[in-house]
């Protein structure tokens, strides 16, 4: 009987170790949630970016908690606020401007939650207050138009006149695309922009914004160097309601290579577009997955990217994924 009594206990014994590991194997595994702020759905770069993000996730296993900021900052906070009451393990969001980040971001410092910017930069005095940024240079994004500019007007004399349409105001892809076409531009007297306005990344931005350069200013226009593709066909559109012809009277410098700029690229009215690659879920989920492990992040992490002119379109357009 008490061999038996003993059989049973060891039994019981052995039954509640097997149950215990199983639980500590699983905290162990614990699956990763990570709260992910976009902009919006303002352009057909951001609808790619989005896709890329959810898609990774969950081919990855990891649990994605999405939100749609609808290009407002203060969406962006709250949310970003959310995923800190939520407890998640990673925050990560695309800034829809480069300032006011400091209070929210010292929240999920405090709260001991690591965050990841994609896609664009913020401007804070304490960068501890993000892990790592993941996405393109915008600057040189810039600097590689303006020497296609410098190229194609070499032999010109000028004055070479252009209409900027600018991104959101104070993003900064918007900012540092001006910065590094005036980089380049500043020392050759020839090239001047006459006009600047935000389009707000969207394509009726881009249209509004033109209609009112080509009523205003017309056939001085040289050059249209939209921030965007969404707001460079935006462009066109007016251009063309216009009797400009884009392409041909107006050279149209464009950014981010979407499908949609292949297009107009191979219709001749886009004549060079800087790559802008939205496909950054798999290194944010990289990223993600190496924080968690207490693994050591770049600060910067920086996507490979090229430019396209005109005359390459027709050939690479058949291998866009976006």
């Amino acid at each position: 009987m008490k061999v038996a009594t003993r059989l049973i206990a060891g039994l019981l014994v052995g039954a509640a170790l097997t149950v215990a590991a199983s639980v500590n194997s699983f905290a162990g595994d614990k699956q990763i949630t990570l709260g992910f702020s976009q902009v919006g759905a303002e352009s057909a770069w951001r609808t790619a970016n989005t896709v890329s993000v959810k898609t990774s996730a969950k081919d990855a296993g990891i649990n994605l908690k999405f939100s749609d900021a609808q290009q407002k900052q203060e969406n962006q906070i709250k949310a970003i606020r959310s995923f800190i009451a939520q407890k998640v393990d990673v925050i990560a969001f695309s800034p829809v401007v480069e300032s006011g980040w400091e209070p929210v971001l010292t929240e999920a410092k405090n709260a001991k939650i690591p965050v990841i910017l994609t896609d664009r930069s913020i401007d804070v005095k304490d960068t501890s207050l993000y892990v790592t940024m993941i996405g393109s240079d915008f600057l040189e994004e810039g600097r590689r138009a303006g020497r296609w500019l410098e190229e194609r007007y070499k032999n010109e004399a000028g004055p070479i006149n252009i209409a900027e349409l600018q991104g959101t105001v104070g993003s900064a892809p918007a900012n540092d695309r001006h910065a590094g076409l005036m980089e380049v531009i500043k020392n050759d007297p020839k090239f001047k922009i006459i006009a600047s306005q935000s389009g707000d990344f969207t394509l009726a931005g881009g249209k509004q914004v033109m209609e009112a350069f080509a009523k205003t200013y017309g056939k001085q226009i040289n050059v249209v160097y939209a921030h965007n593709d969404d707001m460079a066909l935006g462009a066109i559109q007016a251009m063309e309601e216009a009797g400009i012809k884009p392409g041909k009277d107006v050279s149209v410098v464009s950014f981010d290579a979407t499908k949609g700029g292949f297009e107009a690229m191979i219709a001749g009215k886009i004549n060079v577009d800087v790559e802008c690659s939205p496909l950054l879920g798999p290194q944010l989920m990289t990223a993600v997955k190496d924080v968690v492990a207490g693994k050591q992040l770049p600060k910067r992490i920086v996507t490979n990217e090229t430019v396209f002119p005109m005359s390459v379109a027709a050939q690479i357009l058949p291998q866009r994924k976006y």
